[in-house]
């Protein structure tokens, strides 16, 4: 097995602003695998608040490159497992690594992901799609620049209330709100009451991470289902949530990857949480591995390549909320 590393940087279509930063430019790697003649496809964005830069996501790859070239016929479940030591401290080059290897593994059994895992497509959920913090005017100019069945509205501001008020003039969208960590106990509870009122469906991350005793209020409180992101990071924070958030996002790049990510959302299924999974702002490659885990989400939060101003990548599809997938095997990915 032969491992490719390229560094992109993907230029957004407007300025992304949420809570705690802005961005023009998204950097991304790409992690190739090459076996047998079939190749996978696997990606993971930086992160400020993480403090990821993809040139430590590289550092760390190449130091087990060796390892992981001298991997042969191993389950992604194996590979995983054997990778994960050496990768705990990054979970952000383990995901990539393990996207690409689920990719090649499926490709050279010749199915796409979601057959290989027995998944049905029937019922999807359709993606949301992010209007970032900005001028009232912008943020009304995005939703008329793509229309769409369900809007992902960053929020974190003095006049958050006044903006959803505003934004809900101009569609009869479902809301999702976002308010990455931006908000107090009693402002999510009070803030829920007026936003049940302007078409709210959920709350995500209303508050700090840490906060476990005021996510338990918020919990018991809130006339709206809240869903946890920054509070969720990696498997053994699906337990934490319980009885302290109605559901959770699960962000590939956070958890390490694919496979467990999958045990992610079969544990929060088990303790009745609503299931989730949201994108890094990534290109089609990241977004392709995510549509395969569709099956089993309540909600989900796919649309960091419609973003991007130039894709990098074809995969699968989407219009209008709905996700088509590639004809090709694996998560469907081909780089430009």
């Amino acid at each position: 097995m032969k491992l490719f590393l390229r560094e992109y940087n993907l230029k957004l279509k407007h300025t992304f602003t949420i809570s705690r930063e802005s961005i023009d430019v998204q950097p991304s790697l790409i992690v190739e695998l090459q076996s047998d003649g079939f190749s996978g496809f696997g990606e993971a964005t930086s992160n400020p608040y993480y403090h990821i830069t993809v040139p430590m996501m590289i550092q760390d790859l190449e130091k087990i490159r060796f390892i992981i070239e001298n991997t042969e016929n191993e389950t992604p479940e194996e590979f995983w497992s054997k990778i994960h030591p050496y990768l705990k401290d990054d979970m952000f080059a383990l995901c990539a690594l393990d996207l690409a290897y689920n990719d090649l593994y499926a490709r050279k059994k010749g199915k796409k992901l979601y057959e290989l895992w027995n998944y049905k497509t029937d019922h999807n959920p359709l993606t949301d799609y992010t209007i970032g913090i900005d001028t009232i005017e912008k943020m009304v100019f995005k939703m008329k620049e793509l229309p769409w069945p369900i809007y992902k509205i960053k929020l974190g501001t003095k006049e958050d209330i006044a903006i959803v008020k505003e934004l809900r003039k101009h569609t009869d969208a479902i809301f999702r709100i976002d308010a990455n960590c931006g908000w107090t106990v009693d402002e999510t509870i009070n803030n829920a009451v007026e936003l049940k009122k302007l078409g709210v469906e959920f709350l995500e991350q209303p508050m700090k991470a840490d906060n476990w005793e005021g996510h338990k209020e918020v919990f018991k409180h809130s006339v709206l289902p809240v869903i946890a992101d920054e509070s969720c990071i990696i498997e053994e924070d699906v337990a934490k949530c319980h009885n302290h958030f109605h559901g959770v996002n699960v962000k590939l790049v956070k958890c390490g990857g694919l496979t467990p990510g999958k045990r992610m959302i079969e544990e929060a299924k088990k303790l009745g949480l609503k299931t989730m999974v949201g994108c890094m702002t990534e290109s089609t490659v990241g977004i392709s591995a995510i549509a395969h885990l569709l099956p089993q989400l309540d909600y989900v939060d796919m649309d960091g390549a419609l973003l991007l101003a130039e894709d990098i990548a074809t995969g699968v599809t989407i219009k209008d909320g709905v996700v088509s997938y590639s004809d090709l095997n694996g998560t469907g990915v081909t780089l430009l």
